[in-house]
């Protein structure tokens, strides 16, 4: 039954990419203003815990002039995440942009089963194609929960086929000293920028930026 459903979902996502490339060739043709000196539409991935700690930290450090509006994306099961963001009161002070809020189901909880969380990621995906498509991010910060897998996916698929482009920035967790996360291991070679916060961690892994501590 299992592979029934995953055999329909993979075909959903299949369609929902093409209705995405032909949604998004003809919305590209009316869209040929060049953003060099506009400002860039943000996607923030949150997750339970440390990790909206650490993106709350990274996100007060960039110029609210210079990235919004500002989309957060967390998993349904969270359930602190977004109003602990909406204390963040800088879009509204500076930009007069409110800051969105979108959910989509979380992609592996922990200790989930690794079949169970391929066929839950899948799923997942599927909800984040039109989150994706709609909000069109220029720049895409994350740092590690799984909840930003299935957007990355989606959105570096998009960068693969010319459909949009979209900065994927991966920032490792404060907490990984000695190997990467999980997602971390997933998207270091679908990130465009991969920031790690240990030497140790840039000497395993060469293609990651090490600029030492980011939160």
């Amino acid at each position: 039954m299992l592979w029934i459903v995953s055999f329909v979902a993979a075909l959903l996502c299949i369609f929902g990419f093409r209705f995405a490339y032909f949604y998004l060739c003809v919305r590209g043709k009316s869209e040929r203003v060049s953003r060099k000196d506009l400002p860039l539409r943000l996607m923030v991935i949150l997750g339970s815990g440390g990790h909206t700690t650490e993106a709350l930290s990274l996100l007060s450090q960039m110029s609210a002039s210079k990235y919004y509006p500002v989309t957060f994306v967390l998993a349904d099961t969270d359930s602190t995440s977004a109003m602990r963001a909406a204390v963040l009161q800088r879009l509204d002070a500076e930009t007069k942009e409110e800051a969105k809020f979108v959910k989509i189901p979380r992609s592996r909880e922990v200790r989930q089963a690794w079949l169970s969380s391929a066929w839950s990621t899948l799923y997942a995906t599927m909800y984040a194609l039109p989150i994706v498509i709609t909000e069109r991010p220029d720049v895409i910060l994350c740092n590690g929960p799984g909840t930003c897998v299935p957007i990355c996916l989606v959105a570096w698929i998009f960068n693969i086929v010319g459909l949009r482009r979209s900065i994927i920035t991966f920032v490792e967790s404060i907490c990984r000293v000695k190997s990467l996360s999980l997602s971390g291991k997933i998207l270091y070679y679908v990130a465009d920028v991969f920031f790690v916060q240990y030497q140790y961690l840039k000497e395993r892994y060469p293609r990651a930026v090490f600029l030492g501590r980011l939160v």
